[in-house]
């Protein structure tokens, strides 16, 4: 986990900017294996402890994101139920980068090309620092959760559940 030279993303700018406290990690990038799971593995840290950003629609066609832990799935009727909406459902992966400005792999909150509003899963409290992506594959923010959710205007909320085995 190193903070390598010139490694400067979107992201990281806007945290510069806000005068919060971050590190860049970094990690090797499989294109065939971009699960959240095996960059917590590669990053030495536990699957919980990093977070993976969901670009997801509403029935009315309201884009939003969700940031849960890598060894989580989304419970989509209860960000629905949160959000207002009868249905909620993950953008189609062809539609992120339009959507986002960020490819799969390297999908943040911070710095989209829209703002979206943004919800985290309240487990993201449970830790002095978490890892989200940075916007760029290879590339992660190692920060405090506060700070966060503060860059984010993120709703905590209960909006995972455990991974089903498949």
């Amino acid at each position: 986990m190193v903070k390598p030279d010139g490694a400067k993303t979107n992201a990281a700018r806007i945290l510069d900017r806000l005068n919060l406290p971050y590190q860049i990690l970094t990690y090797p990038v499989d294109p065939q294996d971009l699960r959240a799971e095996a960059t917590a593995t590669k990053l030495g840290l536990p699957p919980q402890q990093v977070f993976k950003t969901l670009v997801l629609r509403a029935s009315n066609q309201a884009v939003c994101l969700a940031v849960i832990g890598a060894d989580s799935q989304i419970d989509l009727k209860a960000l629905a139920r949160l959000r207002g909406d009868r249905r909620i459902e993950p953008v189609p992966l062809n539609q992120v980068q339009t959507l986002t400005g960020y490819i799969r792999g390297g999908v943040t909150a911070l710095g989209t090309s829209k703002p979206y509003p943004v919800y985290a899963d309240q487990t993201i409290t449970s830790f002095d620092h978490i890892a989200v992506s940075a916007g760029k594959r290879g590339l992660m923010l190692w920060l405090s959760p506060q700070a966060y959710l503060s860059a984010t205007a993120a709703t905590l909320a209960a909006i995972s559940q455990p991974a089903q085995a498949y």
